[in-house]
């Protein structure tokens, strides 16, 4: 897919899924959230830039961990994702946190201005990741810390088969280079690859639990990266994929829910100080 087609489709895609987005995967996220912040460390008075933030998890997060004292923007390219992003600091009372349509891989933000990069679920839907690595790099100050998370490999994460499911039913294939980055040591040569010394990657597995079908369908094509399709199609390839994806999940039900595998990717890399 084009490069400025496929970046039109996450940034609308990502409107549509804003409003079930937490509801639906902020659970299932939580351990590669929390292994991102935690490899982070951030610290107080810290100045943090929280690339693709969603519906803000982690950016909320850093902003409580670097105080007062600190700030954190959250960008996204979704003006939906930046809304809800802007709202729950509101709501939270938390003055520390900027928020701003952005697109990852043009950074409008000065050379060497912030202390630490992270992101979170995001790298995985750019049409040029490296060259978001590269922006990621020349905003960080020397010294500067990368933390980045992605979902692991396809053949880990029992709901991949959801992009095939959709790409059977539209002009192109949805998200074609989704697991690239989660493959073998792919994200820790990326950061390499960019400048950044000594990458440290962990796996995760995880199980992402769903309470029953309904639910199970509604995090794979409503509040995900394959909702602009889904907005599309009628009721009849609705039902048709549905159906197409709980065959593909039967293995990991249990009961009336399922519990199906998934896997993360972490890696954090520092910037050379000099």
């Amino acid at each position: 897919m084009e490069a400025k087609l496929q970046r039109r489709v996450q940034r609308y895609g990502w409107d549509l899924a804003a409003p079930d987005y937490e509801a639906l995967w902020g659970t299932q996220l939580a351990d590669a959230q929390t292994a991102l912040l935690a490899a982070a460390a951030l610290r107080p008075g810290q100045r943090v830039l929280d690339v693709a933030c969603g519906t803000g998890l982690v950016s909320l997060e850093a902003a409580r961990a670097v105080g007062p004292t600190g700030r954190v923007l959250g960008i996204d390219l979704s003006g939906a994702m930046v809304d809800a992003t802007r709202h729950a600091a509101r709501q939270r009372q938390v003055a520390n946190l900027d928020v701003a349509r952005m697109d990852a891989e043009a950074l409008d933000l000065p050379d060497a201005s912030v202390d630490v990069v992270l992101c979170a679920l995001g790298l995985m839907y750019l049409p040029e990741p490296e060259r978001a690595v590269r922006e990621m790099r020349r905003v960080l100050r020397p010294g500067g810390r990368l933390v980045l998370a992605v979902w692991g490999e396809r053949s880990r994460c029992g709901w991949a088969s959801v992009f095939a499911i959709v790409a059977a039913e539209v002009a192109s294939e949805v998200c074609p280079l989704f697991f690239r980055l989660g493959a073998r040591d792919a994200l820790a040569r990326l950061c390499e690859d960019a400048g950044f010394e000594a990458p440290q990657q962990h796996r995760i597995a995880t199980t992402l639990v769903y309470a029953d079908a309904a639910q199970a369908c509604d995090a794979a094509f409503v509040g995900g990266p394959v909702a602009l399709a889904w907005s599309r199609f009628d009721a009849d390839v609705r039902a048709r994929v549905h159906a197409r994806y709980l065959v593909a999940i039967a293995a990991w039900r249990q009961g009336g829910g399922y519990r199906v595998p998934g896997e993360f990717v972490v890696v954090s890399a520092t910037l050379p100080a000099a």
